[in-house]
């Protein structure tokens, strides 16, 4: 069993190998699946588009931002070709993997996607999409657990905030106030 440090980094150097211009083991330009591998490089327009991943507890969140044109992001299955996006890098996230560490991670998605476009002109704009996984293999210790936190206060914090305040919870105003009440 492999352990969460060997996790991460497997996970993060398959993110890494996608960068612009990666060739695969043929020599052939590798497919993550992001908008820039679509096309001609030398005549198509390139597209700025990419990914990258980042770890918390046992999950993990894969963000993918890219240039967009308004009139795109009103057209009727924007948000799916979003997602079948993101869901091709999941995927190509687990092949690659597979290839640096000889074993497989599971990625379960949690939730849906969340875009957030954001205007550049009036004909350029950008989007951040994420997509948060759960993944497999990682103990279920490391689980974020926020059930038992409701708005805890350490303990030196609470006796700062006591002591303040005029007329307030056990607050006197000092004695070299001078003051109208």
């Amino acid at each position: 069993m492999a352990t969460v440090y060997e996790i991460v980094q497997g996970l993060t150097q398959a993110a890494t190998n996608a960068f612009d211009g990666a060739l695969d083991e043929n020599g052939e330009p590798l497919k993550a699946g992001l908008q820039r591998e679509d096309g001609d490089p030398i005549l198509d327009k390139r597209v700025l588009d990419g990914f990258r991943v980042k770890f918390y507890g046992d999950k993990m969140c894969l963000m993918y931002h890219s240039e967009v044109q308004l009139k795109e992001v009103h057209e009727n299955g924007f948000e799916n070709e979003i997602e079948g996006r993101i869901a091709e890098i999941s995927s190509f996230l687990k092949k690659e993997y597979r290839k640096i560490t000889g074993n497989s991670v599971t990625l379960t998605p949690e939730g849906e996607v969340d875009i957030n476009v954001e205007s550049v002109s009036r004909v350029r704009s950008w989007f951040v999409a994420k997509k948060h996984y759960t993944i497999g293999g990682l103990s279920e210790e490391m689980a974020i657990d926020n059930s038992d936190n409701k708005n805890a206060i350490d303990s030196d914090w609470r006796k700062f905030m006591d002591l303040g305040g005029w007329n307030g919870k056990g607050g006197e105003r000092p004695q070299n106030d001078t003051r109208k009440k």
